[in-house]
């Protein structure tokens, strides 16, 4: 057995997945994987939702077992990281204590965008991305009252089905002209709003918070406007911001997340990093990017344990997403990056079920798959072999 010691700072779904992977690529020393919350690694994605909703408990999102640490000999430290003493090899935790390692792993994660307003530090006030930020918000979220959610993305958009399907009245703020903006066509934003407005939610758009107002706990939001929403509670959704802190105070070179090469690792050789907290080059796009999904959490992850072993990887995997809204399943083949035309399967304006193919120069780049699975296998099938063949195809079956 090796005396080694590898070290992933952050149980995440990265962190995980990198420890899972190290056992597989062959390494044989010690395993530390360090994070911050109590409970075992959990699963994220369905906190806006079952989670939310009650349908599941936290022990049921376990991304692993308690028996999985103990058969892979990996030991879960809770602690908090302070610094990185790169010439030393060691951590410095919150506690003064020093971790030494002799491979090192970044899954920082991301943590939730602030809201820029006044009173936004009023009691009443949640955002999303924990599972003890879903236990306060359950605490206000009593059937009958009103919920205000601050962002019309896919977390605001997921918050607002699963409060409504339990008996809520909510409203969706969003400052653009419309939904999802960032991150889909017109029309698939036309049809989530559809969708949520049939299902009973007041979604307005062009919405600006100005202020949240209350004596100690939030009441009312004020728009910029002049209009005023009254709110018993109010959950921010407005994206999240990379969590670099501790890679940028060692010296690691951090542009909108931790820099990476196709192998994982960081400006320093000896560190790798995945998920969230980090930015790369996807040559398939042209431009460096940092994704916001499990999938590429769990790919980097993967690569990055490889390389800590010596074995040649590199992060290749199409992106992928999903989100799930009433009784609605998105899936998300590939990046619409720079699409100049969409072609439509499906009449998103009266069914619940179409996809939105996306296309570059007359080939498709990406889709949105609404309950449509084959749709998407088939997508994300032919977009990751990447024949020009495959695509005229998809494009000419579509059109018709």
């Amino acid at each position: 057995m090796s005396t080694e010691r590898a070290v992933v700072v952050g149980a995440s779904h990265a962190g995980v997945q990198l420890v899972t992977s190290l056992r597989q690529e062959g390494w044989s020393g010690d395993i530390v994987l360090v994070g911050d919350e109590s409970a075992l690694p959990y699963q994220r994605p369905p906190l806006s939702k079952g989670y939310l909703a009650g349908k599941c408990s936290l022990k049921e999102l376990a991304i692993r077992s308690e028996d999985f640490y103990v058969k892979q000999d990996v030991e879960p430290l809770t602690a908090s990281v302070q610094s990185i003493d790169r010439s030393a090899g060691e951590l410095v935790l919150g506690t003064g204590d020093r971790l030494s390692y002799d491979a090192l792993a970044l899954c920082t994660g991301a943590h939730p965008r602030r809201l820029r307003a006044e009173g936004a530090d009023l009691d009443g006030v949640h955002y999303l991305r924990r599972s003890s930020d879903v236990e306060r918000i359950r605490e206000d979220a009593i059937p009958g009252r009103n919920a205000v959610i601050v962002g019309g993305g896919y977390i605001g958009l997921e918050t607002a089905a699963s409060l409504r399907s339990s008996g809520l009245h909510v409203t969706v703020l969003e400052a653009a002209d419309r939904v999802l903006e960032r991150v889909t066509a017109p029309e698939v934003s036309a049809f989530f709003t559809r969708i949520h407005q049939e299902e009973g939610v007041d979604v307005r758009t062009n919405a600006s918070v100005e202020a949240l107002v209350g004596d100690t706990r939030v009441r009312e939001v004020v728009l910029a406007s002049g209009e005023s929403v009254q709110a018993d509670f109010v959950i921010v959704g407005i994206g999240i911001e990379p969590t670099t802190e501790l890679a940028e105070a060692a010296g690691l070179v951090v542009d909108d997340g931790i820099l990476i090469d196709a192998h994982a690792r960081t400006s320093d050789p000896d560190i790798v990093a995945a998920g969230d907290c980090t930015s790369q080059d996807i040559p398939r796009y042209g431009r460096r990017i940092r994704l916001e999904s499990v999938p590429s959490a769990v790919e980097q992850a993967k690569v990055a344990a490889a390389t800590i072993c010596g074995n040649d990887k590199e992060v290749a995997a199409l992106p992928w997403f999903w989100s799930d809204q009433y009784d609605l399943k998105l899936q998300i083949a590939g990046l619409n990056t720079a699409y100049d035309d969409i072609v439509m399967s499906g009449d998103p304006t009266r069914d619940r079920d179409f996809t939105c193919y996306y296309l570059r120069k007359g080939e498709p780049i990406a889709a949105d798959c609404v309950n449509r699975p084959r749709d998407f296998m088939t997508t994300k099938r032919m977009l990751t072999q990447g024949t020009a063949a495959d695509m005229a195809a998809l494009t000419a079956e579509v059109a018709v």
